[in-house]
């Protein structure tokens, strides 16, 4: 339930040019508590749900009904609660966004006693409402669920075109953030390389096809995607030239005595 809430502290450490006000994720990357907290940071949780039909609505209070979709909703909020601890449910908010707590020391204090503990079924209260709005407009919006769902499929797109870079395997051989950092920056730095070349490839293909008479619909462009792996050689070319002249440092007597005991046959 906490996966989401690491993104949105990375987004806002991540000193991007522009200001992100939307986090778009799959299933595992949202819960009430999440909506909660993405709800007190600003911040625009648009995920894509499996099984949303299995989620509770909750009514404002117990006298409400509505017309037509009276039964979706199987729960009421509970105000009082929300109203008890909204302070802290601030103070906590405004931490995240100071970066004066980070998550795993949010998840520490959420759970050290049953004070955090209301704090808790607090954020999840608030997340409730949130979330029961967000599931009313994402049933009665086809454009808003296009939307979520394209954006989805090219963060996994993403996902699985620099996982292709990473061949050597996803599970991270050593317990050393640093190292750690490293393989996942350098992986994304590998990625946008070619994602760059990509599209430049693919601009310079369009416009021989224009050069040549061939008319480009700008709505299929749109279609294009950057995340291409069937012109990249993952491996590189390896090229073994057998007529080359050995170089001099070979017959040096440093190197020869070793290279004699290696083929020398050996006999049991």
């Amino acid at each position: 339930m906490w996966e989401a809430v690491y993104v949105i502290e990375g987004l806002l450490k991540a000193g991007l040019s522009v200001e992100a006000d939307t986090v778009h994720a799959d299933t595992q990357g949202q819960s009430a508590a999440v909506f909660a907290f993405t709800y007190l940071l600003g911040i625009n949780l648009m995920p894509r749900i499996r099984n949303w039909q299995d989620l509770k609505l909750y009514r404002a209070d117990p006298t409400s009904k509505y017309r037509h979709i009276e039964r979706l909703f199987s729960g009421v909020v509970d105000w009082d609660l929300i109203t008890l601890h909204w302070q802290d449910l601030m103070q906590v908010a405004l931490s995240i966004q100071a970066g004066t707590i980070s998550s795993p020391l949010l998840l520490r204090r959420l759970g050290s006693d049953s004070r955090k503990n209301r704090l808790l079924l607090a954020a999840r209260e608030l997340g409730k409402v949130v979330r029961t709005v967000f599931l009313l407009e994402w049933i009665g919006s086809r454009e808003l669920r296009q939307e979520i769902t394209a954006t989805t499929n090219k963060i996994e797109s993403y996902n699985g075109f620099a996982k292709w870079f990473s061949f050597g395997g996803d599970v991270l051989p050593v317990n050393d953030p640093d190292e750690q950092q490293k393989r996942l920056r350098y992986n994304d730095l590998i990625a946008s390389a070619v994602i760059l070349q990509n599209t430049a490839d693919m601009m310079q293909a369009l416009r021989a096809m224009e050069k040549d008479g061939i008319k480009v619909d700008v709505d299929d462009i749109s279609f294009l995607s950057p995340y291409l792996t069937s012109n990249i050689k993952r491996f590189g070319d390896y090229k073994l030239n057998l007529e080359r002249t050995p170089e001099a440092w070979i017959r040096d007597s440093l190197f020869a005595a070793p290279a004699f005991s290696v083929r020398k046959p050996r006999h049991a």
